[in-house]
C-alpha cells in the first residue's frame, strides 16, 4: 500500500470547544488521547469521518451556543458526539437528557471531564487505528491555546451550592487531582515552551479540602494537597523555565492570605481572581456566598499591604433577584470603595435548574441590564485611574503576537496584571527583535480604560 493510500485510509474527527478554561482542558485531554490513538484531527466537518462537540451549560445564551453547534455539526457531517456540561442536563422525561430531545440524532451523549466515555463512542462509531502513532503527542499533549500560555486544571467540581449557579449538578463535588500529578504536567508543559501557566478550577482555594490535605509525592517528596503547597511548588518550576504562574477563582479564604506571600516572593504572579460577585450581606445571603462587602475590603488592603502593585480581578452580578435599588448602590460604593483593577459584570439571567429562579422580586431584563451598564461605568473610571500609575514605567511583557491597523503593524502583549481574554493588553512598537512567546521590556507610554500603549525597550 502506498504512503497516499494509507494515509488517506487514518481516521479523521472534527472537533468544537465551546466554555470556559476547564471546559478547555477537558477539549484538550480529549485531543490528546485521539492524537496517541492514532486518530488526525480536522479543521472541517466535510473532512471528518465524525465530529465531537464539547458544550457549555452554564447559562441560557450558552446552552443556545451549544445547541446550535451541535446542529451545524449534525447538518455539515451528520456524525456527532456531544460531551461538556450541557451533556448533564436532564431533559424532559426520566432518563433523557436534553441535547438528546433536541437533537435526537446524535450518536452519543456525555458529561463533563469525560474523556474515557467519549474515547468509547468515538471507538465504536470509529474504530480506532491499528497502528497508533503515540510517539508524534508530545509529554505536554495537544493545546488549543497557543504554544506560550497553557491552562492548568486542579480539580473537578465544586462544594459550593450557590444558588445562581448550576456547576455541581454538572461537574459533582470537589474532586482535587494528586499534587504529583499536577506538578509533573505543568513541569511537562513548561519544558515544552509554555510562558505563563494559568491556574484553574471552580474554587481554586479549596484544593485539597475533599482529601483533607492529605500528603502526596512530588518526585518523591512528601507535600500536603493543599493550594499553598501547590502554588510553591508551580512557582518553583516556573522559575527554573523563567516562567508565570497566574491563579483563577480563588475564594477569599482565610489562608489566601499565604498565597499574597508567595506573589511578595515573586513565586507566582501578584494577580487575583476572586469571584466577589456582589458587596451587600443580603444579597450575598441570598447567593449563598461568603464573606461579606465589609471584610472583602479589609481582604483587599491587607493584599495591598503585602503586595501594593497587586492586581485584583473579580466578577459581579447585577440584578440579582430582590436586589433593590439601595442594595445596587451598596455594591456601587463597594466598588468605589475597593478600586479594584480588572472587574467583569453580568446582567443576571435565569438559568434553568438553578434555586436563584425561585427567589421572589425578579427584576426585569431591562433594569438588569441598566444596572450592569451603571457598574462597568463605575468600574470604567476607577480602571482608568488605576492605570495612570503604570504611564512612564517599564514593565515586563509576555508577547502575545502582531497586529495591523491603519497606522500600521504593532506588537500586542500582556503585563502581569493581564490574563488572556479577559484583561487588559500593551500594545508597543519598537525596533529590535520581537519573541512571540517571550518576554519583552516596554516603557508604557499611555494608558486608557482597559490598556496600555508603550514602546520596546529590550527583549528580557
Amino acid at each position: 500500500m502506498s504512503a497516499a493510500r494509507k494515509r488517506k485510509s487514518v481516521p479523521k474527527v472534527g472537533f468544537v470547544s465551546l466554555g470556559c478554561p476547564k471546559a478547555l482542558v477537558d477539549s484538550e485531554r480529549i485531543l490528546t488521547q485521539l492524537r496517541a490513538e492514532g486518530y488526525e484531527v480536522s479543521g472541517s466537518y466535510d473532512g471528518s469521518d465524525l465530529v465531537v462537540v464539547n458544550t457549555c451549560g452554564f447559562i441560557d445564551d450558552a446552552v443556545r451556543e451549544s445547541l446550535d453547534a451541535i446542529g451545524e455539526a449534525l447538518a455539515e457531517n451528520g456524525k456527532v458526539i456531544v460531551t461538556g456540561c450541557l451533556g448533564a442536563k436532564a431533559g424532559s422525561s426520566p432518563g433523557s437528557t436534553l441535547v438528546a430531545e433536541v437533537h435526537p440524532s446524535v450518536l452519543a451523549v456525555t458529561g463533563p471531564h469525560a474523556t474515557e466515555e467519549v474515547m468509547a463512542h468515538v471507538h465504536r462509531a470509529l474504530p480506532r487505528p491499528h497502528d497508533p502513532f503515540t510517539d508524534l503527542v508530545p509529554e505536554a499533549g495537544i493545546k488549543l491555546t497557543p504554544r506560550h500560555y497553557a491552562y492548568l486544571k486542579i480539580s473537578e467540581g465544586c462544594n459550593h451550592r450557590c444558588s445562581f449557579c448550576i456547576i455541581p449538578s454538572m461537574r459533582g463535588d470537589l474532586d482535587s487531582r494528586p499534587i504529583g500529578d499536577v506538578v509533573r504536567e505543568a513541569r511537562a508543559l513548561f519544558a515544552s515552551g509554555v510562558r505563563e501557566l494559568l491556574v484553574v478550577s471552580q474554587d481554586t482555594s479549596a484544593y485539597g479540602v475533599d482529601v483533607r490535605y492529605r500528603t502526596g509525592f512530588v518526585e518523591g517528596r512528601p507535600v500536603r494537597t493543599r493550594v499553598h503547597e501547590l502554588a510553591r511548588e508551580l512557582g518553583m518550576a516556573a522559575r527554573e523555565h523563567d516562567a508565570w504562574v497566574r491563579l483563577h477563582y480563588v475564594y477569599p479564604y482565610p489562608h489566601v492570605d499565604q498565597l499574597v506571600e508567595l506573589m511578595a516572593e515573586g513565586l507566582v504572579l501578584p494577580y487575583l481572581d476572586v469571584p466577589f460577585q456582589h458587596a451587600h450581606p443580603r444579597i450575598l445571603k441570598l447567593m449563598k456566598r461568603p464573606a461579606s462587602g465589609e471584610r472583602n475590603i479589609e481582604r483587599i488592603q491587607a493584599w495591598r499591604a503585602i503586595v501594593p502593585d497587586i492586581t485584583v480581578r473579580s466578577t459581579f452580578i447585577a440584578g440579582f433577584p430582590g436586589e433593590t435599588e439601595a442594595e445596587f448602590e451598596s455594591l456601587l460604593d463597594f466598588l468605589r470603595e475597593a478600586r479594584l483593577d480588572r472587574v467583569g459584570c453580568f446582567a443576571y439571567s435565569p438559568v434553568d435548574g438553578a434555586t436563584a429562579n425561585d427567589l421572589p422580586g425578579a427584576l426585569p431584563e431591562a433594569v438588569r441590564e441598566a444596572r450592569r451598564e451603571r457598574f462597568m461605568q463605575v468600574q470604567a473610571e476607577i480602571s482608568s485611574e488605576r492605570l495612570q500609575r503604570f504611564v512612564g514605567r517599564t514593565m515586563r511583557v509576555l508577547v502575545d503576537g502582531i497586529e495591523e491597523s491603519d497606522e500600521g503593524a504593532y506588537a500586542v502583549g500582556r503585563t502581569q496584571m493581564d490574563a488572556p481574554e479577559i484583561d487588559g493588553v500593551v500594545r508597543f512598537g519598537g525596533s529590535g527583535p520581537l519573541p512571540i512567546g517571550g518576554f519583552v521590556q516596554v516603557r508604557i507610554t499611555g494608558a486608557d480604560e482597559h490598556d496600555l500603549e508603550g514602546e520596546m525597550v529590550n527583549a528580557a
